[in-house]
């Protein structure tokens, strides 16, 4: 360390900056401003010193969750570190504090209508508890690069929060799915019995939109990591201020490059409404399977009470309601996007007064999914499996029709349409005879001669057929297996 100090020297550098910080960790490493933990604070201030340096040291306080005590510590250290000069920065007020009562408790200022909005009542505020000096706290800044900052490190917050509510719901899925790997049901097309499947791969069907969901609100964090904050007004600012310093204090990757594009920028608050209305449309999907399953004409699951209601009139009922609910709030998802497309697409460059119709529909989206996610979760956890009466199901409406076609296809050489047609004829046969494929007699199956009936009769047995599918990602149980370990390896 004393040779990097002194090769800093020779090469002209006659002042070194200590940046430093106390709270959550953020890498501030530059050539110059070199964040050190507090502990190798003293002996890189006497090595700097000691290679001919002046030393300023400049300490950034106030991180969420940091006491006022353990700032005050910070304070104590910095005096007694032996540096030629220092500096503060507080990120956000400190607790305990009048402003920090003000602004982040009470909220008084919306009582205060007199001035015009927000910052005007924080700096009138802050000019009553310190003079004229509060009147350079919009120095360099403008409401416009501040309000956008503010919503661009809102949303990136909240995609942390929707992401771990999605990694319960996955957790709780995964579990569900691995007590019922067995259990067969009617996969649907056209909501019509088509396929018998794993209840675990039909469960597991939603993981996989979910982990869509999860990469799609992830991935869109790097497009909206730039910070606007330095842009000011729409112009950039005559100040010389630091905007890659001001960006990393901030968390954010860069600043954003062009000032009149950040300012008026909501493309970030359109994909996040975006992203949760696609997750909204998964779980709306979800919802419906649960009403359908509930139903009296299907049996195959029974909610919960916790998830459940009774009617006003008719005490046989036990209605679906939050699943209802959950299919429900799908306009409301779709809405608040539509909403904040049609504000922004009309809009010249740059800010407009109408921008500020972006934050109640992506609140309200967020908090509503949030809520979604919850109830699902819930739904899930508490649902009972009515076994037999998936089972069952299983065995109206010829659904190994395709997997016999598949067998003789395999067994016997013939292109699939002819083995089509020849199961059509069956099924026919069955028809009239108003029973299933699998009830017919050995000589009603014996479609190709020898003893053909006799091994389809052995082969038309519901309760293998999940077992007779081989191919990658299918309802085969060893594939649903496979897809459950990668599921816990992605989660755990």
């Amino acid at each position: 360390q004393d040779e990097m100090y002194k090769r800093m020297f020779n090469a002209g550098c006659y002042q070194i900056t200590l940046a430093c910080e106390s709270g959550v960790q953020r890498v501030l490493d530059e050539i110059i401003h070199k964040r050190l933990p507090l502990d190798t604070i003293y002996p890189s201030i006497a090595a700097a010193k000691k290679a001919g340096m002046l030393v300023h040291t400049f300490w950034i306080l106030g991180y969420p969750g940091e006491t006022y005590e353990e700032m005050q510590a910070t304070v104590d250290f910095a005096l007694n570190s032996g540096a030629d000069s220092f500096s503060f920065s507080v990120v956000f007020p400190l607790p305990g504090t009048p402003i920090y009562r003000q602004v982040i408790k009470e909220k008084l200022w919306w009582d205060n209508k007199k001035f015009e909005d927000i910052h005007m009542n924080i700096e009138i505020y802050l000019h009553n508890l310190i003079g004229d000096v509060a009147g350079k706290l919009q120095t360099a800044r403008s409401r416009n690069d501040q309000v956008v900052t503010d919503f661009k490190l809102w949303i990136m917050e909240a995609i942390k929060k929707i992401c771990s509510k999605l990694d319960d719901l996955q957790k709780t899925i995964v579990k569900k799915a691995s007590l019922h790997i067995q259990t067969i049901m009617p996969g649907l097309t056209h909501l019509q019995s088509a396929q018998i499947v794993s209840l675990a791969h039909h469960l597991m069907a939603y993981y996989e939109m979910l982990k869509r969901d999860k990469k799609r609100f992830l991935d869109s964090i790097n497009r909206m990591n730039e910070c606007p904050l330095g842009s000011a007004a729409l112009a950039g600012t005559t100040f010389p201020i630091d905007r890659m310093f001001t960006s990393k204090l901030l968390g954010f990757k860069k600043p954003a490059m062009n000032s009149m594009d950040c300012v008026s920028d909501r493309d970030y608050a359109l994909e996040f409404l975006s992203n949760i209305a696609i997750c909204g449309s998964h779980l709306s999907r979800f919802g419906e399977d649960i009403v359908i399953w509930a139903s009296d004409q299907f049996k195959f699951i029974t909610l919960s009470d916790d998830f459940s209601t009774g009617s006003s009139i008719m005490p046989q009922k036990k209605n679906p309601d939050s699943a209802e609910l959950i299919r429900g709030k799908m306009g409301r998802f779709s809405g608040n996007f539509l909403s904040l497309l049609t504000v922004v697409k009309g809009l010249p460059l740059t800010y407009s007064k109408d921008l500020q119709e972006d934050k109640e529909p992506v609140f309200d989206s967020y908090d509503n999914l949030i809520l979604v996610i919850e109830v699902t979760n819930g739904i899930i956890k508490g649902i009972k499996i009515n076994k037999n009466e998936m089972l069952n199901a299983c065995k109206k409406g010829n659904l190994m029709a395709t997997d016999l076609a598949d067998w003789i296809v395999i067994n016997y050489n013939i292109p699939f349409r002819k083995a089509y047609k020849m199961i059509a004829k069956i099924i026919n046969i069955a028809n009239k005879k108003n029973c299933q494929i699998n009830d017919l007699s050995i000589t009603d199956l014996n479609l190709i001669g020898n003893d053909s009936g006799e091994k389809i009769k052995k082969f038309l047995k519901i309760e293998n057929s999940i077992n007779y599918k081989k191919s990658l990602g299918s309802t085969s149980p060893k594939e649903v297996e496979k897809a459950i370990q990668i599921a816990k390896k992605e989660l755990y």
